[in-house]
């Protein structure tokens, strides 16, 4: 790849846990990823206008308020009205397997709970922008 994978990472709504969200962050920056946190109680729409600003590859939210179903649906919707396309929408907190794959079926990439290796994180968003970034 000539030049690095882009993530943003955010926190949507009132969840004011972001430990694990810096986590990722700090894991993705030392993994040559470069990384925008956007920090506490984003809105859907703020998130996917600094991910058009930021050119993107990945948007991950970290979700652990239970309003999971709300918010990616939401992401999703407002992605494909802004035409991001080509940016992986993934994230992780506390989701169970069921509303996962609800997730998956609209969309969203992989979903991963708390305990995951940083490191399988870290090989899914590489894997995935290999196949997915356009030239």
């Amino acid at each position: 790849m000539n030049r690095p994978i882009r993530v943003l990472v955010a926190k949507v709504g009132l969840d004011g846990h972001d430990r694990g969200a810096k986590v990722i962050a700090a894991t993705l920056r030392d993994a040559g990823m470069e990384v925008i946190y956007t920090g506490l109680r984003n809105t859907p729409e703020m998130v996917v206008q600094a991910a058009l600003q930021e050119d993107v590859d990945v948007i991950g939210v970290s979700i652990l308020s239970g309003a999971h179903m709300t918010v990616f649906p939401r992401l999703i919707t407002l992605m494909q009205e802004k035409g991001l396309h080509d940016v992986l929408l993934t994230g992780g907190g506390i989701i169970p397997e069921e509303d996962m794959k609800k997730l998956h079926a609209i969309g969203v990439g992989r979903l991963f709970p708390p305990g995951t290796p940083t490191q399988e994180i870290v090989d899914y968003l590489t894997d995935w922008v290999r196949k997915h970034r356009k030239p």
